[in-house]
């Protein structure tokens, strides 16, 4: 499941960058045409990226509702209740 997780964020990682490369390819396109000027295209890439990891945010924080709301479905112990159970059973052991 970790797994899983981890290559979802990387393929999120890469779209950002890619997508961070062809926007500062297609602004300076517009600079180069003088449709904009290179102080306004570096501000519009910012701007973009800028949105591009807000939108990041907002996506891991789905994911991680999701994947809270599936061990909660699938009834597994957290990793404090595990711990806590490890504990006991020390406890038990040394008794």
């Amino acid at each position: 499941m970790k797994d899983f997780l981890e290559k979802a964020m990387n393929l999120g990682l890469g779209a950002l960058v890619v997508t961070r490369e062809k926007v500062e390819a297609v602004v300076d396109e517009l600079v180069k045409k003088g449709e904009v000027g290179q102080e306004e295209g570096d501000k519009l890439v910012k701007e973009l990226v800028d949105k591009g990891k807000e939108g990041k945010k907002e996506i891991e924080a789905q994911i991680e509702k999701i994947v809270k709301a599936v061990f909660e479905k699938l009834d597994l112990p957290t990793r404090k209740e595990f711990n806590e159970l490890k504990s006991e059973i020390e406890k038990l052991r040394e008794r």
